[in-house]
């Protein structure tokens, strides 16, 4: 790892998604002892079922073990898509969603605020289940998309929403033909400042030509060559005292 006194810090950060990049994606972290945080979904996966089944056990507590930090994506990756507020009063009550995986795939419904913290709680749990440890009492809304009821319900429910910079879109779910490695990893290379979150993926379907294989290691090498160095959200300051008093 650099050391502590470096200046120009970064968070990379990854969502599950369809896991085929996993493995490619731990042997690069592990070459260059970058630690990153995970959030984790129930999706489906490329093989073993889904990527918080069984067969992706081991490699969560791998990951666990040397020293990456996992956190909650909700459980069947349930996208928000509106606050539902009550006509008498016009507080927030409720929220429409559509989660991408689980039994209710692509349905759209109503859930309560309690609801919404248990669907993130359960990935958390499942987390916990298969490594042993805790997981940071943080979580990323699916697509990112959010309300600041929708916010504030998590906390309530002890989970701080996490999203990320403009820079750290490292682009891995735009399609390719548009968006080729080569001008994401420039793009990111020359953008990228200290203090950003940035985000990736282990697997998008929808992409042709995955990003990770061609793109991940020149980004880290290249901003570890730049003065850069890499964190966890456990040390971010932004929620290092969420984490203290959550966790």
């Amino acid at each position: 790892m650099a050391s502590s006194a470096c200046g120009k810090t970064v968070y990379l950060t990854f969502d599950t998604g369809h896991m085929g990049i996993a493995q490619l994606v731990a042997q690069v972290l592990q070459k260059h002892k970058v630690l990153v945080t995970f959030f984790a979904a129930n999706e489906p996966a490329k093989e073993g079922g889904s990527s918080l089944g069984d067969f992706w056990a081991p490699w969560w507590r791998a990951r666990a073990e040397e020293g990456h930090q996992l956190a909650s994506h909700t459980y069947d990756h349930m996208y928000w898509l509106a606050d539902i507020r009550d006509k008498a009063t016009g507080q927030v009550t409720h929220f429409k969603v559509r989660p991408s995986a689980g039994p209710r795939t692509g349905q759209s419904f109503v859930v309560s605020a309690a609801e919404y913290c248990e669907e993130i709680a359960r990935s958390a749990r499942r987390l916990k289940q298969i490594t042993g440890r805790k997981t940071l009492p943080l979580y990323r809304a699916p697509g990112g998309k959010t309300s600041p009821a929708l916010i504030a319900a998590a906390q309530q429910g002890g989970y701080q929403q996490v999203g990320w910079a403009p820079a750290g879109f490292l682009g891995d779910e735009l399609p390719s033909d548009k968006y080729p490695n080569e001008r994401l990893l420039a793009q990111a290379l020359k953008n990228i400042r200290g203090g950003d979150i940035l985000l990736a993926h282990l697997g998008i379907w929808s992409r042709q030509d995955p990003w990770a294989p061609a793109a991940l290691e020149p980004l880290i090498t290249g901003l570890l060559d730049r003065g850069f160095c890499f964190r966890t959200l456990a040390e971010h300051p932004a929620y290092q005292g969420w984490i203290a008093q959550h966790r």
